[in-house]
């Protein structure tokens, strides 16, 4: 993702998101130690390892391109990547009421682990719940 700037990222994360994610952040979050991003020009994925546990922070892909396998050939290298830096097990959030990412999540091997009551904002004013997810990254390259 060398030629990717976290301009660049922000910009696709706009097209994935209704609330997207500034370059500042972006770049931010890269900034930090253990946090990388990997991606194509049709989405990309950021993720953190820390000690033995990584987390996806985002994962963004272009509405014209979902569908298409995208989502989860990133989610599996960033897993192996993770796992390459000595990741164990690899979690995420992901709110309750999003189908398509919950059905990508159960393809990739991630299970339910915990609930956040309430976590995100729905677009009618309530909340939704945000679903704990998780996957081992043993055996992984």
């Amino acid at each position: 993702m060398s030629e990717f700037t976290a301009q660049a990222l922000a910009d696709l994360h706009a097209t994935a998101f209704a609330a997207p994610w500034s370059a500042a952040a972006i770049a931010e979050l890269l900034a930090q130690p253990g946090v990388f991003a990997e991606g194509d020009e049709d989405g990309f994925i950021l993720i953190r390892v820390v000690a033995d546990e990584a987390e996806i922070l985002t994962l963004a892909v272009r509405p014209e391109a979902r569908r298409q396998g995208g989502g989860a050939r990133l989610v599996q290298a960033a897993a192996g990547r993770a796992a390459g830096q000595g990741a164990a097990r690899l979690f995420l959030e992901v709110a309750e009421d999003n189908a398509a990412a919950r059905a990508l999540y159960a393809r990739c091997g991630f299970s339910e682990v915990g609930r956040r009551r309430g976590y995100y904002p729905s677009s009618g004013g309530g909340r939704i719940d945000a679903l704990m997810l998780a996957r081992d990254l043993c055996g992984l390259p």
